[in-house]
C-alpha cells in the first residue's frame, strides 16, 4: 500500500479557509480530512462543518469529525477520530455503528494500538514524531514503532506530529500508510496545492 495524505483542519478556523481546502484537494489525491475544530463550540461545529463535508466528500475524500461520535453521525461524516482521554474505542464503534470509519489515537504505544484494534478501531495513529504547533504532545513516537506495527498487524497505521514536507521521508520509509499533516500544509510557504503536490512526490519516492 503506497502511503496517503491524511489532512487536518487548524484547531481554529479562519475566513477563506474552504478555498484554501479546495485548492489543497485539487492538487492531488487525498484519502482522509480530519475535522479538528478544537477552538470552535459545538455550535460552531454544526454550522461550519457541513460545507467542509459536502467539498471533501465530492471529491470522494472521507471526512473524520475529531472526539464526537454523536456529532459525527448527526453531521454525515465518514467516521470519527478519538483520543485516548475521549470515548473509549469500544464505546465510539458502538455509537457510530459498524460502517463508519473509527480511528484511535494510540501515542507511542504498542499496547495501546493492540487495544485499539482488539476495539474495532480502522486505523491506530502513533505520534507525535515531530514537535507540533496545533496540540501539546505529551508523548514522542519514533519511526521503529511503524515498522513494528506494519510488520506484524493488517490494520493501517498513521503517523502524526509536526509531519512536513522537509521531515516526512523517514516515516514513509518505516511504513506509515498515512501521514496525518495540518500546518505542514496549511502553512506551507508556497500554498496548500504545492505542499500537497510536494508529499505525493516523496509518497511516490520523486
Amino acid at each position: 500500500m503506497t502511503c496517503q495524505l491524511y489532512l487536518i483542519t487548524p484547531p481554529r478556523l479562519e475566513a477563506g479557509f474552504e478555498d484554501a481546502l479546495a485548492e489543497a484537494l485539487q492538487a492531488g489525491e487525498v484519502a482522509a480530512l480530519q475535522l479538528r475544530l478544537k477552538d470552535h463550540s459545538v455550535g460552531e461545529i454544526k454550522r461550519l462543518a457541513p460545507p467542509l463535508i459536502k467539498l471533501a466528500q465530492a471529491q470522494g475524500v472521507a471526512v473524520i469529525l475529531n472526539d464526537d461520535p454523536e456529532l459525527a453521525v448527526a453531521l454525515g461524516c465518514d467516521g470519527v477520530h478519538v483520543g485516548q482521554g475521549d470515548v473509549p474505542a469500544k464505546a465510539a464503534r458502538a455509537a457510530i455503528g459498524p460502517n463508519r470509519m473509527l480511528g484511535v489515537t494510540c501515542h507511542d504505544s504498542r499496547h495501546l494500538a493492540m487495544q485499539a484494534g482488539e476495539a474495532g478501531a480502522d486505523y491506530v495513529a502513533f505520534g507525535a514524531f515531530y514537535p507540533t504547533q496545533t496540540k501539546d504532545a505529551t508523548t514522542r513516537a519514533e519511526p521503529e514503532i511503524l515498522e513494528w506495527w506494519s510488520d506484524l498487524f493488517e490494520i493501517p497505521c498513521v503517523a502524526i506530529g509536526g509531519i512536513t514536507v522537509e521531515n516526512a521521508k523517514p516515516l514513509i520509509e518505516a511504513g506509515a500508510d498515512f501521514l496525518a499533516v495540518s500546518s505542514g500544509v496549511w502553512s506551507h510557504v508556497d500554498g496548500p496545492a504545492a505542499a500537497v503536490i510536494a508529499f505525493h512526490s516523496l509518497m511516490r519516492g520523486e
